[in-house]
């Protein structure tokens, strides 16, 4: 039996470089090298893509970066990249012969990776992957597209206001819409970067200020403090949700960077202790807005529960959920009975079903 030739995609210029560096190591570890050939392709902070055995280079150079601060700096890959004709490129893919890529597994976040751009270049050259495609992938990047998208798809969702860099604003006038504390948020970027919950009116510039650094679009969102839970939904004919887990912050407020990714950050509850008639409402949301926003193989949705009201509250939902092993989406497959390696097969073999039915 022929091996399957999958390339593995991560790095970029996102602020989440070091999250999809070490996701991507993951999932090279646990790929079946028995059904696949890997191919690594790093894409660095400055945009070269190193691919094959630079791309494990690559790896390697990560693993051994004392200073993790600023993870992999350009000056230490810099003696990686060198420009030759007979260098492999991304754009021959096609003309590999024996060693053209099957598909591309791309396991990056945030600008690039994640926004649908990475998608429409593959689509261009003609190359099949995972996870959504361009279109469902730019909408899901957008949180307040895809908040509108949920509202009309019948999903509660918070009151909010989004603001465009240069655009005037009026802090009374956000606080008598929204009230405080309220939520401020760069409107495309994950992993909870640049986001935060303000309590005062004096607070608000120096909000805005922080998350324009990631984009020229705001979103202001009232702020409801209740449980948050999180829904992966796997496959497409049809999606189904795996169990829902519950997120309790322990070194925040929210489960901001540092309670995702610091070790201790936050308490992962798999399956929720939550009431039967919460955990189906919540699944079946998390199914209505896939399916809304035109999602494959993969998505994980957050939403925020309030006790008071019973009210389930649409968050955001993630095309490309963080992939390491006990990241959120491979947590609830395991509870599913599926390990990480099954994980990883399942999602390679939905997203082969899609390219024999529309090639």
């Amino acid at each position: 039996m022929l091996k399957l030739n999958i390339a593995v995609v991560f790095g970029g210029a996102s602020s989440e470089h070091e999250v999809s560096v070490n996701s991507a190591r993951q999932v090279i570890n646990s790929l079946n090298k028995e059904k696949y050939n890997i191919i690594p392709i790093a894409i660095t902070k400055s945009g070269k893509w190193l691919i094959g055995d630079k791309g494990e280079k690559y790896l390697e150079i990560d693993q051994c970066v004392t200073d993790k601060e600023d993870g992999i700096i350009n000056e230490i890959t810099k003696k990686l990249i060198t420009i030759k004709p007979i260098e492999r490129d991304i754009i021959n893919f096609t003309e590999w012969g024996s060693e053209k890529i099957d598909l591309v597994l791309p396991i990056g976040h945030g600008t690039n990776m994640e926004d649908g751009r990475i998608q429409g270049m593959l689509d261009l050259l003609g190359i099949h992957y995972v996870f959504s495609g361009h279109l469902a992938s730019a909408l899901a990047m957008n949180k307040y597209k895809t908040k509108l998208i949920a509202k009309h798809s019948g999903l509660d969702v918070l009151d909010d206001i989004l603001i465009i860099k240069g655009q005037k604003y009026n802090e009374d006038a956000i606080i008598s819409k929204l009230g405080l504390p309220v939520v401020v948020k760069p409107n495309e970027m994950g992993s909870s970067v640049g986001i935060s919950i303000v309590r005062t009116r004096k607070k608000i510039i120096g909000a805005l200020e922080k998350a324009f650094e990631y984009g020229s679009e705001v979103l202001i969102e009232k702020y409801l403090k209740g449980r948050e839970l999180t829904v992966a939904v796997i496959g497409n004919n049809p999606p189904k949700a795996l169990p829902v887990i519950e997120i309790i912050p322990k070194i925040s407020e929210f489960f901001d960077y540092n309670a995702k990714y610091k070790k201790g950050g936050s308490e992962e509850i798999c399956p929720a202790d939550i009431p039967k008639n919460i955990e189906r409402r919540t699944k079946r949301y998390s199914e209505k807005i896939f399916k809304a926003i035109g999602c494959s193989d993969l998505a994980r949705t957050d939403f925020m529960w309030d006790e008071v009201s019973d009210k389930i509250y649409f968050l955001e939902i993630n095309t490309i959920p963080g992939m390491t092993a006990t990241s959120l989406a491979p947590q609830a497959a395991k509870a599913a009975d599926m390990n990480f390696t099954a994980f990883l097969d399942k999602l390679i073999d939905e997203a082969l079903k899609r390219k024999n039915l529309y090639s």
